[in-house]
């Protein structure tokens, strides 16, 4: 790799952790103000205005990483990468302030609320853990390759073995808090229903359970074997090119 991109990826790293600071500093305050005895399940409910805030918070924090990505990269695709490494660097590290903050998550086991677009995501830590262990290995790959070939692109399939393997991942997420809403209200009310305030109240109640490990493994499994596929065609296609320019 070129120490241009070892400087960009240290860079980006920084960041990242700077990041995930801010974002643990956060949710630090918010325990202090909602959850002074520690977090758990069911929520409790909080002001409407601050509920809305949060929500617009991890749209920021989205397109702030989405916005270093594009600076970094030098192709769409290392752009991709470099959004990528930066989103899994700062899950990771906001974990891993909240244990030094608050001494928490308990375990990899313990159960959090990951995100609030469109719907509740809930997991165990330690899955969205796995998750950025596998996004820094595809944008480091991604990152090696372009600068071995600035043309290395992810190919059809292994894009749709991405975003399938994401949605699948995300449903994973959102199984059991959909399944739990839904008794209460329609698929079309959980987003246009025009009391807001009611969709809250009824998710201060919903307590997490049982965490779908076959389905979140295999979203996991696709997005490994688009990393496969990625890497094994990139050794082919420059492997052929450095014979080709060689003779």
């Amino acid at each position: 790799m070129k120490t241009s991109s070892i400087r960009i990826i240290i860079g980006v790293l920084i960041f990242s952790i700077a990041m995930a600071f801010i974002e643990s500093a956060v949710v630090v305050y918010l325990r202090a103000l909602y959850y002074p005895d520690g977090f758990y399940f069911p929520l409790k409910l909080i002001d409407n205005n601050i509920a809305i805030i949060e929500i617009l918070r991890e749209a920021a924090t989205i397109i702030i990483l989405t916005c270093i990505g594009i600076a970094m990269g030098r192709s769409r695709t290392e752009k991709f990468a470099y959004f990528l490494y930066s989103f899994a660097v700062w899950d990771i590290f906001y974990y891993v302030f909240l244990k030094l903050f608050l001494n928490w998550p308990e375990s990899f086991f313990t159960w959090d609320i990951l995100f609030l677009i469109p719907v509740a995501w809930v997991g165990p830590v330690i899955a969205p853990v796995i998750n950025s262990l596998f996004m820094i290995l595809l944008a480091i790959t991604i990152i090696y390759f372009t600068d071995k070939d600035a043309k290395a692109k992810i190919s059809k399939i292994e894009w749709i073995l991405l975003i399938f393997g994401s949605l699948v991942i995300i449903y994973s997420y959102t199984e059991e808090y959909m399944n739990f809403m839904l008794k209460y209200f329609s698929f079309k009310e959980l987003f246009i229903y025009p009391d807001q305030s009611e969709i809250i109240k009824y998710s201060t109640i919903f307590i997490p359970y049982n965490f779908n490990w076959l389905i979140f493994g295999a979203g996991q499994l696709m997005i490994f074997a688009a990393i496969i596929l990625f890497y094994f065609r990139m050794i082919k296609e420059t492997d052929f090119k450095t014979f080709h320019f060689s003779h």
